[in-house]
């Protein structure tokens, strides 16, 4: 990894927040992928070129950007001086998905007042100590933006492919992150033809199936190894095949590698 590019995550002890994330990037760009939380992005430095739900983004220093669950999107630098991004993963049980609609429809908010919030709540979160500070500035961040995303109301989705169809499947792999479903299996299940699941799901979500069920199983790593557990555990507990096969995906995925991701150096 090159020199200029650092990453570092940990789980703080507040509720409502799974995980936060500091990085400097200046090469790696995020291919597309979801999550099962919020993500709250803060850009410290550079510009950040993003698609969310196939719709082309950007998003400067200063400005928040929330990314719903569930919802394709991915991220690189939009020059080559690279960006220093914040990020905390906010749970939905203090966001409710109710609200991917209005985030969806403008996940960039232009307000800078609402920067300097998310950054002094990152501050009290780096902070030992400052537990009590960092829950406070938490729940005044999730009260702040569920008014935000209340107020703009829901986005009327597009009506595209075979919903049901792509849902199911979806469905279907959540149930099982780690021992996962063939294509086989899943069409006799879902009785569907495998050409037209795969291209339903592509059309509803933005992503083949089985890069949907790569970046839940990321997901999942991150989050054992944030837990404390070695990464070669952490990949067979994530259904990777070994260490080294986590790794490629971790490394393609999140531009560090397992070892170096919960390091705080």
């Amino acid at each position: 990894m090159p020199d200029r590019e650092r990453v570092r995550s940990w789980r703080p002890a507040v509720p409502g927040v799974a995980e936060v994330l500091h990085a400097r990037f200046t090469e790696h760009a995020y291919p597309l992928h979801t999550h099962d939380t919020w993500t709250v992005l803060l850009v410290d430095q550079g510009t950040v070129a993003f698609a969310l739900d196939r719709r082309s983004r950007t998003t400067s220093p200063s400005l928040v950007t929330l990314l719903p669950p569930h919802v394709p999107h991915d991220g690189r630098a939009a020059s080559a001086q690279g960006f220093r991004k914040r990020v905390l993963y906010l749970e939905t049980a203090v966001l409710p998905l109710a609200l991917t609609g209005a985030a969806v429809d403008s996940p960039v908010v232009l307000d800078p007042s609402l920067g300097r919030a998310v950054s002094r709540l990152h501050g009290a979160l780096a902070a030992p100590g400052e537990e009590f500070e960092a829950a406070s500035r938490t729940v005044l961040l999730t009260e702040r933006l569920r008014t935000l995303l209340a107020r703009r109301g829901p986005a009327a989705p597009a009506p595209r492919g075979d919903l049901s169809l792509a849902r199911r499947l979806r469905d279907l792999l959540d149930a099982d992150v780690v021992a996962g479903v063939g294509l086989a299996d899943a069409s006799a299940r879902l009785q569907a033809d495998p050409a037209h699941l795969v291209r339903a799901f592509g059309a509803e979500f933005g992503l083949p199936p089985h890069r949907y069920l790569t970046g839940r199983r990321v997901d999942r790593a991150r989050r054992l190894l944030l837990d404390g557990v070695p990464p070669a555990q952490a990949a067979v507990g994530a259904g990777f095949y070994d260490q080294s096969h986590l790794t490629r995906h971790f490394r393609r995925v999140l531009g560090t590698t397992p070892g170096r991701f919960t390091s705080r150096r």
